[in-house]
C-alpha cells in the first residue's frame, strides 16, 4: 500500500505543477477546483501500474497518467453542465461555482494541457483522440439516441466509460515501449473494467443514499438518463453480476500479458475487483 500511496503522490505533485503553469492565470482558481478537489485518481493510476506490469517505470508513464486524468476532469465538467449537477466529490461542481461560461472554458483548458502532456509521442495522441471520439458518441448517444436493450447499453457504456479506461492502460503500455499484442491485452483489460465501474455507477445511482456517494443520486432516472436500471430489466443485484462478469473478462484479458512487476500487476487485478465492490 506504501508503494502505491508513492505512485498517486507522483500524480497529485505532477498535477499540481501543470495547474500552477497555467495561463491565463485568471483559469487556475476554476481549474484547481476542478482537478484538485479530490478524486480517486483512478485512470492516472491505471496508466502507471500498467506500465510497470509490463516492464517500464512509474516516472515514464507519469506524464501520460496526469494527461489523461486531466481529459477525465474536463468530461465530468461537461457531464455536470448537461446533467445539471451542483455537487460533484461532495463540492460544488464547476458550473455552480462559476457559472457555465468559466466551467466550459475550463474544460477547454483542461483538454488543452492534457494534450500538450501527450504531445511528444504521436502514438500516445491517437489513443486518447480515438478515445475522445467515442466519448462523444457516447455523450451523443446518450442525449439523442439512447440505448432500449441491454447490447445497446453495453455499447453506450463502453464508449462513455470503456473508452478512457483503455486509453488509460494503453499509455502506459505505450510509456513502456510495448509491443501491439501487450498494448490491445492491457487496453481490453481497462475497457471492461471501466464497463464494470459505469453499471456499478449506475447501481449506486439508483440506490445508494447521496451523503455516503457524495454527489446526487436518482439523476439517472429524474434525467431519464439510459443507465443499466432504467434501459434493461435487470434489477440491481444482476447488474452487479453483469459488472462482476466484466472484471472478470478484465482479469482474463490481463493474464495474457507478460508481467515484469507482479506487484503492480496485483494492483490492477485489486481495481477490478474494486470497481464491482465500491461502494461510492
Amino acid at each position: 500500500m506504501e508503494l502505491l500511496e508513492r505512485r498517486r503522490a507522483l500524480v497529485e505533485a505532477r498535477l499540481v505543477d501543470v495547474i500552477d503553469g497555467l495561463e491565463p492565470e485568471t483559469l487556475t482558481e476554476e481549474v484547481r477546483h476542478v482537478a484538485l478537489s479530490g478524486g480517486k485518481r483512478v485512470r492516472p493510476m491505471v496508466t502507471i501500474l500498467t506500465c510497470e506490469t509490463v516492464g517500464g517505470v512509474a516516472e515514464d508513464a507519469v506524464d501520460f497518467g496526469v494527461g489523461i486524468e486531466l481529459v477525465h476532469n474536463a468530461s465530468l465538467v461537461i457531464d455536470d453542465i448537461i446533467d445539471r449537477s451542483e455537487l460533484r466529490r461532495g463540492t460544488g461542481s464547476a458550473w455552480a461555482e462559476f457559472g457555465h461560461g468559466p466551467a466550459i472554458i475550463t474544460s477547454d483548458g483542461l483538454l488543452g494541457e492534457a494534450f500538450a502532456l501527450f504531445s511528444a509521442d504521436p502514438h500516445a495522441t491517437r489513443v486518447v483522440s480515438e478515445a475522445m471520439v467515442e466519448l462523444g458518441i457516447g455523450e451523443a448517444t446518450e442525449l439523442s439516441a439512447q440505448p432500449d436493450c441491454e447490447e445497446e447499453y453495453m455499447t453506450l457504456a463502453r464508449r462513455k466509460t470503456g473508452a478512457l479506461f483503455r486509453a488509460a492502460a494503453e499509455l502506459g503500455a505505450i510509456a513502456a515501449d510495448s509491443d501491439p499484442v501487450t498494448v490491445e491485452a492491457v487496453g481490453e483489460y481497462a475497457e471492461r473494467v471501466g464497463v464494470a465501474f459505469q453499471i456499478r455507477d449506475d447501481v449506486l445511482d439508483a440506490v445508494a443514499d447521496a451523503d455516503d456517494l457524495g454527489k446526487p443520486t436518482g439523476h439517472d432516472a429524474v434525467l431519464e438518463r439510459p443507465s443499466v436500471v432504467q434501459v434493461t430489466d435487470l434489477t440491481p443485484e444482476e447488474a452487479n453480476d453483469r459488472a462482476r462478469t466484466e472484471a472478470d473478462r478484465a482479469i482474463d484479458a490481463l493474464e495474457r500479458v507478460d508481467v515484469s512487476d507482479p506487484e503492480a500487476r496485483g494492483y490492477l487485478l485489486d481495481l477490478a475487483e474494486f470497481v464491482v465492490e465500491r461502494e461510492r
